[in-house]
């Protein structure tokens, strides 16, 4: 089937037919047409598994998770965070500047503030120093 224009020049909106079923088998096609997974495949799950590990008032930078699972590189995590990282404690992955993820900067700085996190002077950055965490366990557990 041939895509149909809509009446609105404006808009210039295409209407195609209904994608056939199971064509895309668990995948969708995005606005930039590239394919966008539904579900976390395992390397997402490993770095969602280290997020959730990160202790309360601690942080890793996102070449620090990748680093820990000798796996990917910082843009990937960044990549597994930005899709899925919404039910984890994603403020606990920040630059390696200390900065928090963009876009996100004033709920983050809340939650560093509620988990007694270190901060920089100024106050907008997190004190790597101190509060990088290197993945081993926390003693006693």
């Amino acid at each position: 089937m041939m895509p149909r224009r809509t009446g609105d020049p404006l808009r210039r909106a295409v209407i195609r037919a209904e994608p056939q079923p199971g064509r895309w088998r668990g995948r969708r096609r995005s606005r930039q047409n590239r394919v966008v997974q539904r579900e976390p495949d395992e390397f997402a799950e490993l770095v969602l598994d280290v997020v959730e590990r990160i202790p309360p008032g601690r942080v890793m930078s996102y070449g620090d998770v990748a680093e820990l699972l000798e796996r990917g590189g910082p843009r990937q995590v960044g990549r597994v965070m930005a899709l899925w990282g919404g039910g984890v404690p994603w403020w606990r992955v920040i630059r390696a500047d200390g900065s928090p993820p963009a876009g996100h900067e004033r709920r983050a700085l809340e939650e560093y503030r509620v988990e007694g996190t270190p901060l920089r002077p100024d106050g907008a950055r997190v004190d790597m120093r101190s509060a990088r965490w290197d993945g081993r366990p926390a003693r006693g557990s």
